[in-house]
Parts: C-alpha cells; sequence; structure tokens
C-alpha cells in the first residue's frame, strides 16, 4: 500500500500507525468536526524525535489509553509535550492478562479461542457501563479544558473503534459515515494485518488462516453490534448518552457547538 492510496486524515509519522485526525467528518447538520482536536490512534511507544514534534505542535492536552496493564507496561506510553496520560482498561476483563506477542499466541495455540463470535460478543459489551468510555465522555463534556486528545489502544481499531464511534455519533456524525471511518482501518492496518497474517502462516493450516484473515479484518458487523447493544438497552442513541455519561441535550449541543465548524 503505497503512500499516496493512504487517507489524508493519517498523520505521517514514522514510530506509531494508524494515528488518525478524526476531523473533516460531517455532522447530520452540515457542520463538519473540527480539525486537530480529536486523534485516534495505534500504540504509541515508538514515536521517533520528529514524530515528538510534530505531535506537540497540536498542543494535545490527554492521551487516553485503552489498553490492559500488561499491554502498556510492554509498550509504555510516552510523554507527549503537556499532555496527561491517562490509562483505564476498555476490556476490565483483560486487566490482569499477561501480555503476549502475536507469535507466542499462534504458536501456542492460543489464536484457536479467537472467533467471529467472539468478537461480536465483544464488540456488543464494550458500550455498556464501561469506567473507561465513561472518563473518555467525562473528558468530551467539558472540551474547552480537555481537548485535543487522541484516544488509542494497541492496533487503533476495536477499543479506540467504539470510542470513535461513541464521540462521532454524539457529535451528529450519522452512522454510515461513522461505519466508514472505522473500515478505514483496514486500508491503514493493511501492512499490519498482513504481518499478522504471515506469522500465523508459519504455525496454522491454511484453512485456519483464511479463518484467521476473515475474523480479524474489520467488518460492519463488529461495529454494529456495539450499536445494536445500545439501542436494545437503551432503546435510542440520546437516552443513551443521558444514561451513561450524563449527557443532556444542552450538554451536546455545547459540546457540538465546541467542535464542529
Amino acid at each position: 500500500m503505497t503512500n499516496q492510496l493512504m487517507p489524508a486524515s493519517l498523520l505521517p509519522l514514522q514510530g506509531a500507525f494508524n494515528f488518525r485526525d478524526m476531523g473533516g467528518q460531517q455532522a447530520a447538520d452540515g457542520r463538519s468536526v473540527k480539525k486537530g482536536l480529536l486523534f485516534r490512534a495505534a500504540e504509541l511507544t515508538g514515536l521517533t524525535p520528529g514524530d515528538h514534534l510534530l505531535l506537540e505542535a497540536y498542543n494535545l492536552k490527554h492521551v487516553f489509553d485503552y489498553r490492559n496493564r500488561g499491554e502498556a507496561e510492554q509498550k509504555p506510553d510516552p510523554q507527549i509535550g503537556q499532555a496527561v496520560n491517562i490509562r483505564i482498561p476498555a476490556n476490565v476483563a483483560a486487566e490482569d492478562a499477561p501480555s503476549l506477542d502475536l507469535e507466542k499466541v499462534f504458536a501456542s495455540g492460543l489464536h484457536n479461542q479467537f472467533s467471529k463470535n467472539m468478537l461480536v460478543d465483544l464488540y456488543a459489551e464494550l458500550p455498556l457501563r464501561n469506567a473507561s468510555y465513561k472518563q473518555l465522555m467525562e473528558l468530551l463534556k467539558n472540551p474547552e479544558a480537555n481537548l485535543p486528545l487522541v484516544h488509542h489502544c494497541a492496533a487503533g481499531r476495536d477499543r479506540t473503534g467504539v470510542g470513535s464511534m461513541l464521540i462521532l455519533l454524539t457529535l451528529g456524525v450519522p452512522y454510515e459515515t461513522v461505519l466508514e471511518d472505522y473500515l478505514l482501518s483496514n486500508v491503514t492496518l493493511e501492512h499490519y494485518h498482513q504481518q499478522m497474517f504471515d506469522m500465523a502462516a508459519k504455525y496454522v493450516s491454511t484453512e485456519e488462516l483464511k479463518t484467521i484473515e476473515e475474523t480479524m479484518k474489520l467488518q460492519e458487523v463488529y461495529l454494529k453490534a456495539t450499536l445494536d447493544s445500545i439501542i436494545r438497552e437503551y432503546e435510542t442513541f440520546d437516552r443513551y448518552l443521558l444514561e451513561e455519561f450524563g449527557i443532556d441535550e444542552s450538554m451536546r449541543k455545547q459540546i457540538q457547538d465546541y467542535c464542529l465548524e
């Protein structure tokens, strides 16, 4: 995948991947999300001095990390300018799980526990009564004080994809546009995914590899499981915002007025 084919939202960083500006997405009212306010990314531990210079120009106020303890200890977040680092695991069940690199996962056969249904279930669980997203939305409730921010996980696709959906839907961006942004990670992560599949190929059969490839590539059914879970529990996204995060119509308008142009 050549850089020419990469989306304009992707920042030209040398030591981090899938680091994207969420700005430019159009809301239903015709306004667009301001650029330079909200970013989504994969792990940040490899940022180069040049990357730091580029990012410090944005004056980030928060770096929000969805990873579990093992992931964060293995690849810790750097200090970016004056930004405050916050880590609250989105998947709290994995908080104390040992961190395994991908090669060990495939070599030991642990990949067998991953399935499409498992990912659908995870996506359905993530938005409900989740301390991580509660804190994320708490920051969004006071955008003047807390933005710009970058939120991230290991690859910037699943946990970060759900967080991005919550932010963008709150800003009034239609779900169809949110879905497009979510699936864009299949483009920005093509090299990452291919490395994973090449590594898996050393340990699994051709049939197993095909299943891994089909499961691991992002697809609509995953993100839709998150939205369906919200609607099943709360009937509307408005009610979800109010009951999960204390964001009423007036506060939502204030957030939108700050983040949209």
